[in-house]
């Protein structure tokens, strides 16, 4: 038996769920999301928490059964608290701002760099280099600041680019200066 499977789901006061047709609807403060259930995997909603189980028979079943607990989870989470994903950015005249549903970002190209969020996620900038991508949906809050990091990744020899809140860069020796063979 899976030992994450097994575990139930705690709902939230202000968070509505409701199932249909195999698909789980969730509603709260943050947003609505669904979650669709495969064969081999049920879900029932017992009291204030969610039991998930699944029927052995179903090939595969066994190891959808933790992954849609933790994907029924993470739409309960999302939809009472939200999920945020943290992004800084390193340059000299690098910065960001937000107008709008778009992330303006100047990072050293000839251009200044626009990007449009997806309906559901909010971005907040801090200090012109600190970015806060939030939203109900952690799929999709990842996805966002996964492509926003791939505007400009960060170089391993200054350290110049976007790079997740926290995250080490190793950085590379560069040229030595005075190198043996230059004349």
């Amino acid at each position: 038996m899976s030992r994450i499977g097994k575990q139930t789901i705690k709902i939230p006061t202000g968070v509505k769920v409701s199932s249909k047709d195999g698909t789980f609807n969730f509603e709260g403060p943050k947003g609505k999301l669904s979650q669709k259930l495969p064969k081999g995997v049920n879900a029932k909603v017992d009291g204030d928490h969610i039991v998930v189980s699944r029927d052995e028979s179903v090939e595969g079943a066994p190891a959808l059964h933790g992954l849609i607990r933790t994907l029924l989870a993470n739409c309960v989470h999302g939809v009472h608290s939200g999920f945020t994903k943290g992004l800084e950015i390193n340059g000299v005249g690098y910065r960001a701002a937000v107008q709008g549903q778009a992330l303006n970002l100047t990072l050293g190209f000839s251009h200044p760099v626009s990007f449009t969020l997806p309906a559901g996620i909010t971005a907040k900038v801090d200090a012109n280099t600190k970015i806060s991508i939030t939203g109900a949906d952690k799929q999709v809050v990842g996805s966002v600041a996964s492509q926003i990091r791939g505007l400009k990744p960060v170089e391993p020899y200054q350290g110049k680019g976007i790079r997740y809140a926290g995250e080490f860069v190793r950085r590379k020796a560069g040229k030595a200066a005075g190198a043996a063979g230059a004349k």
